[in-house]
């Protein structure tokens, strides 16, 4: 994944920030993906409202809410947990 620009962005920001404040500045952002693009709009879109303390901290809730677009291939691991907003598999216990 290629989240520079939102990085770079994120950096730039007074904090604390709340999801909406992210959204409402940068939400055009694009983000580039392994299986295609989102904005990152999208992405904060799929999270629950929160204020974050630092970039970090919203630079790591991006990474933690893009789509299956952001990963290689999908349902490889049955440990890895589904993203925020989607359906998968249902776990199976060996």
């Amino acid at each position: 994944m290629k989240l520079k620009n939102a990085t770079a962005q994120f950096q730039t920001h007074t904090y604390p920030a709340t999801t909406d404040e992210l959204i409402e500045a940068y939400g055009e952002t694009e983000l580039t993906l392994p299986n295609g693009t989102e904005t990152l709009g999208e992405a904060l879109g799929r999270l629950e409202s929160e204020t974050f303390e630092s970039a970090n901290a919203a630079h790591m809730a991006v990474y933690s809410a893009v789509s299956s677009k952001g990963i290689g291939r999908k349902y490889y691991s049955d440990r890895d947990p589904i993203a925020p907003g989607e359906e998968g598999p249902d776990p199976l216990s060996l």
